[in-house]
């Protein structure tokens, strides 16, 4: 649940303060071990914004601590064909590492957990590295679980 002290937003891309506040937690996450341990390059930043602009199903929230941007969920809405409902699938998850160990990152998980059920979502879905132990122990905090029956995460890279 979200406190008084974090402020839960909706991303609006038309917003200077949240185009800006989703590049900077995306430079943060970029620049972690978990990330690619190198700065987000302004080209790829301006694609971002653009590409999510263009994308209907985007679903973004950001989480103030004072005043200050310190968590940012990129997410997208899909469909649970068993459930007949709508999901959410958060892609990419950020806490700002100035900010980790102050309930930042419970706060924004549970915050979007209680958006929707307020909005008729069926679950919230997400992936995690198997490497990164902290994140899985915050997602099992939060009543993340693996699914029934276990699943990997598999990719393909296209030429494209």
């Amino acid at each position: 649940m979200v406190t008084e002290e974090f402020q839960f937003e909706q991303v609006d891309l038309s917003i200077k303060n949240h185009r800006e506040a989703l590049l900077s937690l995306m430079n943060d996450y970029m620049m972690d071990d978990m990330g690619m341990n190198a700065p987000l390059s302004i080209n790829l930043g301006e694609k971002i914004i653009k590409g999510l602009k263009e994308q209907n199903n985007y679903l973004g929230f950001l989480l103030k601590y004072q005043g200050e941007y310190v968590s940012l969920a990129n997410c997208f809405r899909a469909f649970s064909t068993f459930k007949a409902k709508p999901l959410i699938n958060i892609h990419d998850f950020i806490v700002t590492p100035l900010h980790r160990k102050i309930g930042a990152g419970k706060a924004m998980l549970d915050a979007i957990a209680m958006y929707g059920e307020q909005n008729g979502f069926c679950k919230v879905t997400l992936e995690v590295r198997n490497d990164n132990e902290k994140a899985q122990r915050l997602y099992k905090k939060c009543g993340f679980v693996d699914c029934d029956p276990p699943m990997y995460f598999w990719q393909k890279t296209l030429n494209g």
